[in-house]
């Protein structure tokens, strides 16, 4: 079954306040894999099988190193629903449903 996992990387210890270049160096490490994934202002959603999806934010992770950034912190959450499967559409479309009523 699909999880959710949200990832929000800060790469800490260079020079200026804008995050989005090497932000957008991270992201290609999930267009590379093929992870389905929705950015946000705050972070990043990736949806599938929980192992690679943890190797992912790993790779992730390692990228702002390889940057020159001497301090990345990373924070992840998991939504892993066993009951039934969960996908990162279904979730906004309960929630819009909901609204609506």
């Amino acid at each position: 079954m699909p999880v959710l996992l949200e990832v929000n990387i800060i790469p800490i210890g260079k020079v200026g306040g804008s995050l989005s270049a090497p932000l957008a160096e991270v992201l290609k490490v999930v267009q590379d894999r093929g992870v389905k994934y929705e950015l946000s202002p705050m972070g990043t959603t990736l949806e599938g099988d929980l192992d690679t999806l943890l190797a992912v934010a790993r790779e992730m992770h390692e990228v702002c190193f390889t940057l020159g950034y001497p301090r990345v912190v990373t924070t992840i959450k998991i939504d892993d629903r066993r009951d039934k499967d969960i996908s990162m559409q279904a979730k906004v479309d309960s929630i819009e449903e909901k609204l609506a009523e």
